[in-house]
């Protein structure tokens, strides 16, 4: 009897419903790929009842908008092909696939600054000397010549100012934003040009095709960013009057949908002894997190904000320029194994990489 036992399958010992119960309990992606490489059943288990996206989603409750999933090249047989049950069945592999690459894409591993370009300025007072492309230098001096933005004076110091960026990906984990004001070196009695206090909002440009069609210094230059739709607002954080990278840690880490973020800059400390008049002037500004994997872009669908996730696992967009069209090019995510496996990894990791990347990935330990 006991033998009989030992053989039971534990999913049909616990029942389906109970077998969902205690998988919905685990909090590590990682784990429900581990369990849908068990057996057959489990693997069908886990992609029947949608595991993976339950847990990325209550992870990630932001990602609720994304509306369906699309696999580039049509790696599997397209699903308007299939007839009955089958294409059910595709149609759920693939939101498993995604799914499990999603959470473990946004798994924190190490932090990175995500910001890719700046996009806009509320004022600059000297263009393009002084403008917020300047920020996403960490020197204070470039150049033989300071290197910031600055605000055109106003005579009211409860004016705010804005800048906004282009993050690295349309989807990133935001943990902190860090702000540096600039000490003008160069002025009688060293001032130095920080805010009262900061705020930091993300979202999405309401017309995204602004940032893909035009320059970013001829949208910074002739003002043609229309805006954006803000998903998240922080609460106000204090700024000190020092010459420092101050940094902000945000309540709970914040999933930035749309890749666009902006930091608010809430009233004016220090006049201008030339004109008195009252600037802010930052010299570098980092936002702190991780970005999606490469293999992964969102499609932002105005005005409902609803969004497509697309997933490239190896498709074209992942290779170099220079090795585009080369079937034996290696994608970004199958260079990030690599990586992976020159640290060295366990068995179950490889089982892991193995059933992410799919049955025709050869991972060798060495």
């Amino acid at each position: 009897m006991s033998e009989v036992k030992n053989k039971l399958d534990l999913l049909q010992w616990l029942g389906p419903d109970m077998s969902i119960k205690v998988l919905t309990h685990l909090d590590d992606p990682c784990d429900l790929v581990r369990v849908s490489t068990l057996s057959r059943s489990w693997h069908q288990f886990v992609i029947e009842n949608g595991l993976c996206k339950h847990l990325c989603l209550k992870m990630f409750p932001e990602l609720s908008g994304v509306g369906h999933v699309i696999e580039v090249e049509n790696m599997i047989e397209p699903v308007s092909n299939m007839l009955g049950s089958s294409s059910n069945w595709e149609c759920l592999k693939r939101n498993h696939k995604v799914y499990a690459f999603l959470a473990c894409g946004l798994t924190p591993s190490i932090s990175k600054n995500c910001i890719s370009d700046a996009i806009s300025a509320s004022s600059t007072d000297n263009y393009p000397e002084e403008s917020v492309l300047n920020t996403l230098d960490p020197r204070d001096r470039t150049d033989f010549r300071a290197s910031y933005w600055s605000s055109k004076g106003e005579s009211d110091p409860s004016v705010p100012e804005t800048l906004v960026y282009k993050l690295t990906s349309k989807i990133c984990l935001i943990t902190e934003i860090h702000v540096q004001p600039f000490k003008a070196y160069f002025q009688p009695g060293l001032p130095i040009y920080s805010a009262k206090a900061v705020r930091f909002r993300m979202g999405r440009p309401k017309y995204p095709k602004e940032l893909e069609s035009a320059e970013v210094d001829d949208i910074i230059a002739n003002h043609m960013f229309g805006g954006n739709l803000w998903t998240y607002t922080s609460p106000e954080f204090p700024m000190l009057q020092e010459n420092c990278l101050q940094k902000f840690k945000l309540p709970e880490p914040i999933l930035c949908i749309g890749g666009v973020l902006q930091v608010e800059l809430l009233g004016r400390v220090q006049k201008q002894e030339m004109d008195q008049l009252f600037y802010i002037c930052i010299s570098h500004v980092q936002v702190v997190g991780w970005p999606l994997l490469p293999a992964f872009d969102v499609k932002i669908h105005h005005p409902s904000g609803k969004c497509t996730l697309k997933y490239c696992p190896q498709t074209d967009c992942c290779m170099s320029p220079t090795r585009r069209g080369d079937s034996s090019s290696p994608s970004r995510l199958r260079t990030f194994t690599t990586s992976i496996m020159q640290r060295g990894v366990r068995r179950w990791e490889q089982i892991l990489i193995a059933a992410l990347l799919g049955p025709g990935a050869v991972v060798v330990d060495e």
